[in-house]
C-alpha cells in the first residue's frame, strides 16, 4: 500500500536519512526548482524501466500535485517494493508548507 505524507511528514523522513526522494515531474519542471536532496526520473522513465530506476526500497515520490507520483509509487509495489511513500501535494504542497526547493 502506497504510504500518503504530509509535507512535514516528509521533511522529518528524510532528515532521518533513511528513505530516497525521487522526483517525477518532466524535466522543465524540475529545472523550475525541485526538494533539496531529490533524484530526478521522469516517469516515462520510470515506467521504461523500473528495475534499473528503482535501486533500493524506502522512497518517497514527488511530483508536481501528488498525482504522477502516485503512479510511480504504486509502479514500485508492483515491482517489489514494499516501504513507498507520496508526498500529498506534491511540490506545490511543499511549497505551500512554507518549504525550500532548490535550484541547480
Amino acid at each position: 500500500m502506497v504510504q500518503a505524507i504530509t509535507p512535514q511528514e516528509a521533511r522529518d523522513l528524510l532528515a532521518e536519512g533513511k528513505l530516497d526522494l525521487v522526483d517525477v515531474r518532466e524535466t522543465h519542471e524540475w529545472s523550475s526548482g525541485h526538494l533539496p536532496g531529490a533524484r530526478h526520473i521522469p516517469l516515462a522513465q520510470l515506467r521504461g524501466s523500473p528495475r534499473t530506476s528503482l535501486t533500493r526500497d524506502g522512497i518517497i515520490f514527488v511530483c508536481a500535485a501528488g498525482v504522477r507520483s502516485e503512479t510511480a509509487a504504486r509502479l514500485a509495489l508492483a515491482n517489489g517494493l514494499a516501504n513507498v511513500y507520496n508526498l500529498t501535494g506534491g511540490t506545490r504542497g511543499w511549497v505551500k508548507a512554507g518549504l525550500p526547493l532548490v535550484n541547480e
